[in-house]
């Protein structure tokens, strides 16, 4: 009898050792994501990047998110390649440029969602982020909206390599004639250098001395057109499509009328959903939209307050 309740005892303790040791296995075998984005440093990325820890806690993934040491090309495809060893169960990726393509296309194996921009590669298995075209119309129309049909404006833009600028760009050629208001001025490749944008300015108020409003490709190069044009003593609506803090503060004080806003941290969340989507073997839309909201004094302060929450 004794030795039987022993081999009990010692079944009972094996047993709770297996089924600790099942437990552990299976904690441990979350899914894996890894995001692969093409910056980090800027708020606008930061928010991003909250939104997809959110996502990572809420689908219980194990993730990752990962910034290149240098914004270029190069260390991006370096660092995709050695994403791609570690065999994730996804991979997110806002990609530089399209030269990133050839190295996307090799990755046969491990599904690819591009976030934030979208480019042309065949494996792709959906993007997650804003539509530019219809971006850059909605910025167009309300551009339009302060001004008067046939008023002039100009259209400043970064560096076209970028299809999100291009295609925001294509966008506001679209509305601003169909409001009646006139394009005069169409300049891109310009960086986000303030002596570079006070020679843009200086040469824009030469040529178009009656410009009536400017509308820019991203928000880091609108707030800096509208210091230029404050220091020259010029007082016209500017408007951006990124809709980042200083843009916010710009219309809650009614420096100016609004702008457009991307919704980084939903690109986030959702491009981490999509990916759950994608492990559990569910369908998934090719185009998965995290929207465009229009921004003005009534509610630039609740984004000001939810970003100031998320990014500490």
């Amino acid at each position: 009898m004794k030795k039987g309740k022993i081999i009990l005892v010692i079944i009972a303790v094996i047993s709770v050792m297996v089924l600790g040791f099942i437990s552990v296995t299976l904690a441990d075998k979350k899914p894996t994501v890894i995001v692969v984005l093409k910056g980090g440093d800027t708020q606008y990325w930061r928010i991003m990047k909250a939104g997809m820890e959110k996502g990572f806690k809420d689908f219980g993934i194990n993730g990752k998110v990962l910034v290149p040491s240098e914004s270029t090309t190069q260390e991006q495809v370096d660092l995709l390649i050695k994403t791609y060893k570690e065999k994730p169960d996804v991979i997110i990726t806002a990609p530089i440029s399209s030269s990133v393509s050839p190295t996307l296309e090799t990755f046969k194996d491990v599904p690819i969602l591009l976030v934030n921009t979208d480019i042309p590669i065949k494996n792709k298995t959906a993007y997650i982020g804003t539509n530019n075209l219809e971006l850059g119309k909605k910025a167009g129309a309300f551009l339009a909206s302060q001004l008067q049909p046939g008023n002039k404006i100009a259209i400043l833009g970064g560096d076209l390599s970028n299809s999100v600028f291009e295609e925001r760009i294509e966008g506001a050629k679209i509305s601003l004639p169909n409001a009646g208001i006139k394009i005069a001025y169409i300049k891109t490749g310009i960086p986000d250098d303030p002596k570079k944008i006070q020679s843009v300015i200086t040469k824009l108020m030469r040529v178009q001395p009656d410009i009536k409003g400017v509308l820019t490709t991203h928000d880091t190069l609108a707030l800096l057109v509208i210091k230029e044009l404050e220091e020259q003593g010029l007082s016209i609506p500017v408007i951006g499509p990124d809709g980042l803090t200083e843009m916010l503060e710009l219309i809650a004080d009614e420096t100016l009328p609004g702008t457009m806003a991307q919704n980084p941290y939903d690109m986030g969340y959702l491009s981490v959903e999509t990916a759950m989507k994608v492990i559990k073997g569910e369908n998934v839309e090719k185009f998965v939209d995290s929207g465009v909201d229009i921004i003005i004094k009534e509610n630039a302060q609740h984004r000001l307050n939810f970003y100031e929450k998320i990014v500490k």
